[in-house]
């Protein structure tokens, strides 16, 4: 809702939960506008948002959430839930659902301008006192960490758990929900043909859980009829009727009808892998079990067939007035033709209401899709600076994302906004349509380059005049296969830890005994971290075979050497092809073994030599070069004992990127693009800079929101986010950066100090006593006979900070809120921080903080 100080007041949109009362909103799938709720209702809730907002004098927007029951009356019954007045989080996708910018026209609202005097950015001839009007379907659904967690219960209910979100938009709930299903990226982690009826009602339609959605689809192409689902899930009968189709129209296509298949919003080559098994995309909405594919009778569909037969795609516009006035700001959503139409679109065809001018330069900028541990924000921050350095340039960007928590998808950002999946099919699509000479995905982290080949593919069977930009297909292969690229270190004479795979326990234990414990172990079929876990022995090796992977001749497992206490290294950088920008080389709090990001980090070191950075520029520049990259490139290195061993090399944008420009000023990503473009660097004109300061990035931890969770780093990625500090020390750094993510450093009172892990040094080794006696300085160290003794110290607010990695501990410390670290080194760096009292919090906006030009590991 949205209200000025006239007493003009709009409602801007409702939107429907899918989910029954009982689960958190930014917990459940989303439809925009409502679709079982009658008008006579509608009416009634809207009425008393308008008079609930005027009641408390809101002046900008509002958000209203209401219950509504069916209780056989004409209206239902409603309740109010709650009221916030103010931009909430549902604001970013009730903007980017209607095209009203409620942001921005609050911020207006604020200055004291009125609706009618605020002009509709979209339509060019309306105000800001339109109500929007739609005539298309949006659907969120939220992105959950479960594969991150696997001992949480994720059962969704009043808490929120969700990471992020992706949005939709479609002419028809089914075509928008699929797209939405393909946009989140999600797969269950379930084989349901070993999935019975019986756990598939218990476990999977009962319980509201993220895998529920596949669940439903799963139990109607089962057979199982409408009301029953509806029923056990409680979901409202409307939606599971369209649940249905989908999984009817998948039914459909066995019987060589693939029209209505296409229609109800599958893609074509989803299509191609229900007829035949073959599938050559990246991220599927749902489809039918194996087990059921290869049973299309008659003609074998290949891509172009299909392609012939379905409907094609065409664009339409985000206007906020259903059509009735002429829209101007490029927004797109793509939607199948009626089923009376086949063949694909081409030209003024597949365009649809898109306005381009295909003979201007253009080039698509492919985002991350949506917000989840591992991929954040920080890809949608490169995403945009791209774009920016690109129309700087004078070349117009399209951007093809679907998450509407980000800047990228702001209607205004770029030249054209097309609101997709991030397939190769789609993304195709919109480079056909736009005629744009290149697209550019490495600033959308790992979601865009892992369409790298199946796009190049498609961009050949299609004769799409268009190239990768950047660092080539094969290149970004050679850097992702990891024997291809142990190959690589080793014709370049650059150290990595020593290592190999094994498809079967007694191959697992052999080389497990051949590197020398501890070792390194992740399954080969993941990335991001999933699953990595250090192991000490043969029995938790065992272990680890047995209850987080399948090994087997196709999953094979990996193991490397285990550098321990080793120093890690991040360093991201720009090549031409043929010279290197430094952006900047960081060094991590946490020793190896706690995932780079879940460790705080430094910019500049403070701990390597001149040596050692010349070392590892050198190694950097041999990268570069050998693996030819043209864009950006992130490489992880060790240190142990002198040595530096390479640890993973990433030819695209990465985490660090916004961290590395705001400490440095230099904006690599903008770099990045204008090269990727066809400048060199010597044309950009850029020069290295290094800080005179020391900055520190520190994360957010979800642990408080996830209860079960084992709050101990380690090798798996756990954050949610982060924050950077600057200060003229690393530990006044450091504290701030403890203040600012909510876990202040105490300078004084009772502490618990646990070093049993193996994590810590030995309590008698040199290091141990160092760090015994440093907190002895400022802590009284508490000692307990008992779990018991330790619970009610910490509920009676006697402990104030605590060392240990045991995670009984540790989860009572999340429970109460007490400051505690779980390694020696955050530990010791916690140390630097307390004894920084006193010292200048170094207030100062960030572009004024002093820097100086120089190359990394050679000034």
């Amino acid at each position: 809702v949205m209200r000025d100080a006239s007493d003009s007041c709009i409602i801007i949109c409702n939107m429907e939960n899918i989910d029954p009362m009982g689960i958190h909103t930014g917990e459940s799938i989303v439809v925009t506008p409502s679709q079982v709720i009658p008008d006579v209702a509608h009416q009634a809730m809207r009425n008393s948002a308008l008079e609930i907002i005027r009641e408390l004098g809101v002046q900008g927007g509002c958000n209203i959430q209401f219950a509504w029951r069916d209780n056989g009356t004409e209206e239902g019954q409603y309740r109010i839930v709650e009221v916030n007045p103010r931009v909430s989080r549902s604001s970013a996708l009730a903007s980017k659902a209607t095209g009203y910018p409620i942001a921005r026209v609050t911020a207006k609202v604020a200055l004291g301008k009125c609706l009618h005097e605020i002009k509709n950015e979209i339509t060019g001839e309306t105000s800001a006192a339109f109500e929007p009007a739609i005539d298309y379907i949006v659907t969120k659904i939220p992105r959950w960490p479960k594969n991150k967690f696997p001992e949480v219960e994720f059962e969704l209910t009043t808490a929120m758990k969700s990471t992020g979100e992706t949005m939709a938009i479609g002419r028809t709930f089914e075509e928008s929900l699929m797209k939405a299903m393909r946009s989140s990226e999600y797969k269950p982690a379930v084989d349901w043909d070993t999935v019975e009826d019986e756990e598939l009602i218990k476990e999977y339609l009962e319980k509201a859980t993220p895998d529920r959605l596949y669940a439903m689809l799963e139990a109607l192409y089962r057979g199982y009829s409408i009301d029953k689902v509806s029923e056990v899930t409680g979901i409202h009968k409307w939606y599971v009727e369209r649940y249905a189709r989908i999984s009817s129209s998948a039914k459909l296509e066995m019987e060589n009808s693939i029209v209505e298949t296409a229609t109800m919003g599958f893609t074509n080559h989803e299509i191609q892998a229900i007829a035949t098994g073959e599938y050559s995309d990246v991220q599927s909405s749902w489809l039918p079990v194996e087990s059921e594919w290869n049973k299309v009778q008659g003609k074998k569909w290949d891509i172009d067939s299909i392609e012939k037969v379905v409907p094609g795609r065409t664009y339409k516009q985000v206007d906020t007035c259903a059509g009735e006035f002429k829209a101007t700001t490029p927004y797109y959503y793509s939607s199948r033709k009626p089923e009376w139409f086949s063949g694909p679109y081409e030209g003024d065809a597949a365009a649809g209401e898109l306005r381009v001018n295909q003979e201007a330069e253009s080039i698509v900028v492919v985002g991350g899709g949506p917000i989840r541990i591992g991929q954040g924000v920080e890809f949608d921050y490169c995403a945009v600076h791209a774009i920016q350095s690109l129309r700087e340039e004078g070349i117009e960007t399209h951007v093809v994302n679907n998450n509407p928590e980000t800047v990228s998808t702001d209607y205004d950002t770029s030249d054209g906004l097309f609101f997709e999946p991030i397939t190769a099919e789609e993304v195709a699509d919109v480079i056909e349509a736009t005629g744009s000479r290149g697209v550019m995905l490495q600033f959308g982290g790992q979601t865009s380059v892992n369409i790298a080949r199946p796009l190049q593919r498609e961009i050949e069977r299609r004769e799409i005049d268009c190239k990768i930009m950047g660092t080539s297909v094969d290149s970004i292969d050679l850097a992702e296969d990891r024997d291809r690229f142990n190959n690589l270190m080793g014709s370049l004479e650059i150290l990595q830890p020593v290592g190999g795979k094994a498809t079967d326990e007694e191959g697992a234990l052999s080389l497990a005994n051949t590197i020398g414990y501890p070792v390194l172990m992740r399954p080969s079929y993941v990335l991001g971290g999933r699953a990595m876990q250090i192991v000490e022995n043969d029995t938790e090796l065992k272990k680890y075979l047995k209850e987080a992977v399948r090994v087997s001749p196709d999953n094979a497992v990996l193991i490397d050497q285990f550098l321990s206490n080793a120093i890690e290294l991040d360093v991201d950088a720009v090549s031409d092809g043929t010279e290197i920008l430094i952006g900047g080389i960081m060094e991590h709090v946490e020793s190896a073994g706690v995932h780079s990001g879940d460790s705080a980090c430094m910019i500049p070191p403070v701990n390597l030599d001149k040596g050692t950075l010349r070392r590892v520029r050198e190694i950097t520049e041999k990268i570069a070069q050998a693996l030819k990259i043209v864009g950006l490139l992130n490489i992880q290195l060790a240190i142990k004992n002198e040595e530096i061993y390479v640890l993973e090399a990433n030819p695209r944008a990465s985490r660090t990127v916004p961290f590395v420009s705001k400490a440095t000023g230099v904006p690599i990503a903008k770099v990045a693009a204008k090269v990727m473009s066809g400048k060199t660097l010597k044309e950009v004109g850029v020069k290295e800079q290094i800080p005179v300061q020391v900055s520190v990035k520190e994360v957010v931890l979800p642990f408080s929101r996830l209860p079960g969770v084992d709050p101990c780093l380690g090798p798996e990625m756990k954050s949610t986010g982060e924050i950077m500090s600057t200060s003229d020390s690393f530990g006044k750094s450091y504290a701030k950066a403890q203040v600012a993510i909510g876990k202040p450093i105490p300078i004084s009172g009772n502490a618990i100090v646990d070093l049993d892990s193996a994590e810590f040094p030995d309590p008698e080794s040199d290091r141990g006593k160092k760090l015994i006696e440093s907190l002895e300085e400022f802590f009284q160290i508490r000692y307990f006979e008992d779990e018991k003794s330790m619970r009610d110290a910490i509920a009676n607010e006697e402990i104030d900070i605590i060392i240990s990695r045991d995670r009984r501990i540790l989860e009572i410390a999340v429970e109460e809120v007490i400051t505690y670290f779980s390694t020696c080194s955050s530990a010791e760096a916690a140390i630097e921080a307390i004894k920084s009292e006193g010292e200048s919090n170094c207030v100062e906006a960030v572009g004024d903080r002093k820097k100086v030009q120089g190359q990394w590991g050679l000034d």
